[in-house]
């Protein structure tokens, strides 16, 4: 039997299939094709997917558009976003379209080598600014974390070896909201005790799912969070400074305004930090700073 390649950093090749292959999947698909991965990337619209990514037009709602997958497919990356906030659109995008591409799999192929599948710390519902790590209960309260949830058992149910990272607010090129609410004047933030926030670069994204996907046996769980949790109000004000703008205007603590962020908890890292890797963009001042750069798309 002729020797399994290996790519170029000494790990098996595989042929990828990419499902939700947006802003990070597209990231992690050049990342992966880059290292010598045969990566094939799945949306609705997917002829824009820039080479090396194979493109595959398909809707993950919709099974009839699934018959037509790649042979032969060893890892699967189920990287999506809903297309609406609402209990309808995240159980169609993290619980249905999982279901039906594993199914199209099976159906048409040995099976998956790996799944890796996109979560998000929405699962933790703590509100009293404890820390959290991949030990602690996962209760969410709302729909979004309960169909996120749903779709990890699914995932980890699905008879492959299976990775689930617990991704925090994403932010990165073309991510600007925070941004957007300083310059524009709208942010607020809450009075009281500290609302603890956490997030993860895009780029971070990508390169903490390539990372773990080449472990040869990694644990099921993990969380995806950069190197420091910091409160609202600290990011806001920060970015108010670097942008010469007013400092948000303070709400009382039980008004709606300071009710939009329904939790306050501190997300550790230190699991995939022990794995071996190291953030790319380790805080926000970091991130932050390179997108209001001079010249920054």
């Amino acid at each position: 039997m002729a020797r399994r390649r290996e790519s170029h950093d000494g790990t098996a090749m595989a042929r990828v299939l990419i499902a939700g292959c947006g802003d990070v999947g597209t990231t992690l698909g050049l990342e992966l094709a880059a290292a010598g991965h045969e990566v094939f990337g799945l949306r609705r619209r997917a002829a824009a997917l820039p080479a090396p990514l194979r493109p595959v037009a398909a809707d993950l709602a919709d099974p009839a558009t699934l018959r037509d997958l790649p042979d032969a497919v060893e890892w699967l990356v189920y990287a999506v976003a809903a297309d609406g906030f609402d209990d309808e659109a995240y159980r169609r995008a993290y619980v249905d379209g999982l279901g039906h591409v594993l199914r199209a799999l099976r159906d048409r192929q040995a099976p998956l080598r790996r799944v890796a599948y996109c979560s998000s710390t929405a699962v933790y519902a703590q509100a009293d600014g404890s820390w959290v790590d991949e030990a602690s209960p996962a209760e969410p309260r709302g729909f979004s974390g309960q169909r996120l949830l749903e779709g990890e058992r699914l995932a980890l149910g699905s008879g492959a070896p299976a990775i689930v990272l617990r991704l925090a607010g994403i932010y990165g090129p073309g991510r600007s909201r925070l941004i957007d609410q300083v310059r524009s004047g709208t942010a607020t933030c809450p009075d009281g005790p500290p609302t603890w926030t956490n997030r993860i670069h895009r780029d971070d994204c990508a390169g903490a799912l390539a990372h773990l996907l080449a472990l040869r046996d990694p644990d099921p769980l993990w969380i995806g969070v950069d190197d420091e949790p910091a409160p609202l109000c600290a990011v806001l004000d920060w970015l108010a400074a670097r942008l010469g703008a007013p400092p948000p205007r303070r709400v009382p603590g039980g008004t709606a305004d300071a009710r939009r962020e329904r939790t306050s908890k501190r997300c550790r890292n230190a699991k995939l930090a022990a794995s071996g890797y190291r953030c790319r963009i380790p805080t926000f001042r970091e991130g932050y700073a390179a997108m209001l750069a001079p010249g920054a798309a």
